[in-house]
């Protein structure tokens, strides 16, 4: 059974279809007896007679046989046209892509990312995985954007530097930049000490400035909120305010930091020594053009991002 091809059996569905071996060879554009052989191939494959042949101008008839070999035939030719479909559809980019990301990446990149593979490959399935977490897996995923480098068998790709900036009510803090020392003991909204997080506040501390901070939370635009309600002020990088509108908020204003904090870095990994399919290439390639004309203007401007 093993010596089963496909073109035996595309061989004999034409036969089965057309009545006879000379109307299925012109279906195939084979000779009549390139398909005798491969229906010769397919009996002594299957051991037994899968037409019977009454000769003259009366038409082929299935056997027994024939009908339970056709039946699987046709299922397995179906699903090989449908595997090279698939194929020809992968290759052209209308595959799926699995991308890790975060809040300020789904909020300012991924939409662009999603836009233009969308434009070139209307069909292709892109799906998002947004966690905030120190150790991300990027195993199971295409790419993953991070705020930092990856232990282990992953490849580093730096798309840009993302600077701090404080955010604070009006009037809490002269119009202008402000200087770190002036943060100690302030009351301060921040995210949970994790990731980059966790880094901006040990550059706080080596300086010897310990905010106060009075209240933790994921959620960039619940930062902010915090912020106009009197809690305390806050420091985000440009991209987790990027289209916040502060420019318009009266109650807002950012200042820059003197001297500036190390900046978050914003990197896109895989796995090392990963083929990419098509689509994820793309990816990868329309991700670094964003970060090269869009973002990376916007965070070096010195000007909040609207």
């Amino acid at each position: 059974m093993y010596d089963i091809e496909l073109r035996h059996l595309t061989a004999m569905a034409a036969v089965a279809d057309e009545g006879s071996f000379g109307r299925a060879a012109a279906r195939l554009g084979y000779t009549q007896s390139t398909v005798s052989q491969q229906i010769a191939a397919l009996e002594k494959a299957v051991g037994g007679a899968v037409f019977d042949r009454p000769g003259g101008p009366k038409p082929v008839r299935i056997t027994p046989l024939g009908t339970v070999v056709l039946a699987h035939g046709r299922d397995l030719l179906a699903k090989a046209q449908s595997m090279a479909d698939a194929v020809d559809r992968f290759k052209a980019g209308d595959g799926r892509v699995d991308i890790g990301t975060f809040q300020s990446v789904s909020n300012v990149i991924m939409p662009l990312i999603v836009r233009g593979l969308r434009a070139e490959h209307p069909r292709c399935d892109i799906r998002l995985f947004e966690e905030e977490t120190d150790q991300p897996d990027v195993r199971d995923l295409d790419l993953m954007f991070f705020d930092g480098r990856v232990d282990g068998d992953v490849e580093h790709r730096k798309l840009f530097d993302d600077p701090y900036v404080l955010i604070a009510r009006r009037g809490t803090f002269a119009d202008g930049p402000v200087h770190t020392d002036r943060l100690d003991g302030t009351p301060m909204v921040a995210h949970p000490p994790i990731c980059d997080q966790a880094r901006m506040e040990q550059a706080l501390a080596r300086r010897g400035v310990r905010p106060q901070i009075v209240c933790r939370t994921g959620g960039n635009e619940t930062v902010l909120s915090m912020v106009r309600a009197g809690m305390g002020s806050a420091i985000l990088p440009r991209l987790a305010i990027h289209g916040a509108d502060i420019d318009s908020d009266a109650t807002l204003y950012v200042h820059e930091l003197e001297p500036a904090l190390p900046p978050r870095e914003i990197f896109l990994l895989w796995q090392a020594h990963r083929t990419h399919s098509p689509l994820a290439a793309r990816a990868i390639e329309i991700a670094v053009e964003v970060a090269g004309n869009i973002v990376q203007p916007i965070v070096n401007s010195g000007e909040v991002p609207v």
